[in-house]
């Protein structure tokens, strides 16, 4: 069983009975720079907000666990003033960027649970990459279980996140309620996994949050990531509203099918040519004709 959710916009989307779309607030930034955001917080909640977004997912481009007081102070009270409750929480780079230190954060997660209950988000990403370390979160989401908060992971490349296998070993090894997935199809293609129904109602009982980027795999593409599973993968990013790439229409057939009501996330950049309001507005319109 899951914990009760903590965050407005869990609670709207489940009265509602359907999907909540939330704006990442990678949308400010670039894909190999993450650490700068190009757009200070309100101007980007109140784009969101215009794009008919009920949330955003806040990383530490806008606001961290290395934030002062003062800053997370600030953010809270802008998301107040626009109305936007908050997905999920990033608190730090070593997250964002998946590296070796990424999976630190589950020996101390006591500032990134202060974090998330100021902001009022019901959940935090965290990384894992060695077996280690499930120990840790197992610990970590006890801790986060007393203030009612969930731990999640995304599909992930250079992690135990990688294939659908690996995610469901490592998930029930944890085995804990409050511990759970943030589903990224575009991740799984990478890893030459299959990210449809099947895997959706594979994985269901864990998916917490759902990431949606978008992509073109090709063996000349412009970008190339490396993984565990297939070694390193050429492809195009293209934008979540553009055909080709990840089939949507296939993976929220999945999501329907086991009764998915959370959080739906537009995770990526605007692309060239296309400001962060039109990627934005592009993808949300395209996005409502699914949910």
């Amino acid at each position: 069983m899951r914990l009760p959710q903590t965050a407005t916009g869990d609670s709207l989307a489940k009265r509602a009975g359907i999907m909540l779309l939330s704006l990442s607030v990678r949308i400010a930034e670039e894909f190999h720079s993450k650490e700068e955001a190009s757009m200070p917080l309100g101007d980007l909640a109140r784009l969101a907000k215009r794009c008919g977004y009920g949330a955003l997912c806040m990383r530490a481009s806008q606001v961290g666990v290395h934030s002062p007081p003062e800053a997370v102070e600030e953010a809270a009270g802008c998301l107040a003033e626009t109305g936007l409750a908050v997905s999920m929480v990033t608190g730090d780079f070593d997250t964002v960027y998946n590296n070796e230190k990424g999976p630190s954060a589950l020996t101390n997660i006591t500032p990134y649970l202060d974090l998330a209950k100021r902001l009022g988000a019901p959940r935090i990403r965290v990384a894992l990459k060695q077996e280690s370390e499930i120990a840790h979160a197992r610990s970590a989401a006890d801790e986060a279980a007393e203030h009612g908060i969930q731990l999640v992971h995304q599909c992930h490349t250079l992690s135990l996140f990688e294939t659908v296998e690996g995610i469901e070993r490592t998930l029930s090894a944890i085995d804990r309620p409050n511990f759970g997935l943030v589903y990224e199809p575009a991740n799984l293609e990478i890893c030459g996994q299959d990210y449809g129904r099947v895997t959706i109602e594979r994985l269901a009982k864990w998916i917490f949050n759902v990431y949606l980027q978008n992509q073109l795999l090709k063996p000349d593409g412009a970008l190339m990531l490396p993984t565990w599973c297939t070694g390193d993968v050429s492809f195009d990013l293209i934008p979540i509203h553009a055909p080709g790439g990840v089939d949507f229409g296939w993976v929220f057939a999945g999501l329907k099918a086991v009764g998915y009501d959370g959080t739906v996330t537009v995770h990526q950049s605007a692309q060239p040519g296309e400001t962060p309001e039109e990627s934005a507005s592009g993808t949300a319109d395209f996005l409502r004709t699914l949910i």
